[in-house]
């Protein structure tokens, strides 16, 4: 078996770290039982490019034990946790090519291995795994059933590639499943990004001003967790019914050329490109601390700040200074890139269970029903996404009301009224 890890003798650590994650991912688990019973992908091979993290991990056991062969690589550079990728390789028998901290060839080689296995099915964390499929390896394509994609930034280029008419098999956006962004983006990057920027850091929220670029779902998850810890918060926002949401939600709003001179943290959660740019770095204020949480480093400027630099340097695990030349530093974490797992350790496994747990129902899905789609990007089936959160309740020991017949009658009927 070939793979590309830092270290296998991080193994048993990675092993014991996922199981301590699968505690809290009952979800997944109900669904790998069924599989092992099963066996609805035997024979199917799936490419993943993904966040390797012990959820992660969980959810390659889960694919398995459905029959499928897997592949994975990490959908980032900084993403990695070497103890699982080692663990995967050595104990699971999964090829795994990840390695923390990989350069930006390493990164598109470890997509191309998890490609040479020629999948059946894409499951993306980004879209780079289908755009390299889509422009160098198009010679693979023919035999792809369909994919998934968990991103807000990879759903906005797959729609795009859709279009355009250039996407080549039907993928469904699981990053739109409500029980996925309502849950994941908001409670799980929420949390995640406050741990890793603190963990980086060690500064004290509370007091602070605290700017949030993108009132999506994960924008919202951040404001509220950085307010609950005492800061004072800004949104930027270019959507005006987003702005106009976080306004009534009771958070300060204005243009990041504004709040760029008052804020103390910084971070960027739209998809977009350049939020934070030239003008933004040159009014922050001395010691100011720039992250990202979107998927790509592509949210802040970086070269455009390290233009203005006269120093750079390493001060401490993640957080690098540039000292612009009057002296006044500005301070970025994890090189820009998702600050949650650069470094921390990503989404708690709560959340993550409903998220992988709709990874494996819809692959479920596509090897049922794949072959009868059209060539563009579906939303994750409703009964999927209500059986996952049916799930979820049960397993946290939650009970809920039923419709009577009556009420039933009432809600589909039109003639019945006051």
């Amino acid at each position: 078996m070939d793979f590309d890890v830092k270290d296998l003798n991080l193994a048993e650590k990675g092993q014991l770290r996922s199981q301590w994650a699968e505690q809290d991912m009952p979800v997944l688990s109900s669904i790998r039982e069924r599989f092992e019973k099963e066996r609805p992908l035997a024979g199917m091979r799936v490419a993943a490019c993904l966040h390797v993290t012990t959820e992660t991990a969980n959810l390659m056991l889960t694919l398995k034990a459905g029959g499928a062969e897997v592949a994975l690589c990490a959908s980032n550079p900084l993403s990695t946790q070497d103890d699982v990728a080692a663990y995967l390789a050595k104990e699971a028998q999964i090829p795994v090519f990840a390695i923390k901290g990989e350069d930006n060839q390493t990164y598109y080689n470890h997509i191309n291995a998890v490609l040479d296995l020629q999948p059946q099915f894409t499951m993306d964390d980004g879209a780079d795994l289908v755009s390299t499929l889509h422009t160098t390896r198009r010679e693979l394509i023919e035999s792809v059933i369909g994919g998934t994609e968990e991103t807000t930034t990879g759903v906005i280029r797959l729609r795009s590639m859709a279009t355009q008419g250039v996407l080549r098999y039907p993928i469904i956006a699981v990053n739109n499943a409500n029980t996925k962004h309502l849950f994941d983006n908001r409670y799980g990057t929420g949390q995640s990004t406050i741990d890793g920027i603190i963990r980086a850091t060690n500064r004290l929220l509370s007091g602070s001003t605290f700017v949030v670029a993108g009132y999506g779902w994960c924008g919202r998850g951040v404001a509220m967790r950085a307010r609950g810890m005492g800061a004072n918060v800004i949104i930027t926002e270019v959507d005006p019914i987003k702005a106009l949401e976080a306004l009534m939600d009771g958070y300060w709003v204005m243009p990041m050329d504004e709040a760029a001179q008052i804020g103390d943290f910084f971070v960027t959660l739209t998809g977009d490109i350049q939020v934070i740019r030239k003008e933004h770095f040159a009014k922050m204020k001395d010691g100011a601390i720039v992250a990202n949480s979107g998927h790509f480093n592509v949210e802040l400027d970086l070269k455009g700040l390290e233009s203005m630099a006269t120093q750079k340097r390493l001060i401490r695990d993640f957080v690098e200074e540039y000292t612009l030349s009057d002296g006044r530093r500005i301070n970025v974490l994890g090189e820009g890139r998702l600050i949650n797992l650069a470094s921390a350790e990503g989404h708690p496994s709560c959340v993550m269970d409903m998220s992988f747990a709709n990874q494996a129902l819809c692959v479920e899905y596509l090897a049922k029903q794949g072959k009868t789609l059209e060539r563009k990007v579906y939303d994750v089936p409703a009964e999927i996404d209500h059986h996952i959160a049916e799930l979820k309740l049960k397993k946290m020991g939650i009970r809920i009301d039923t419709l009577t017949k009556e009420q039933q009658e009432y809600l589909n009927s039109w003639s019945l009224g006051t």
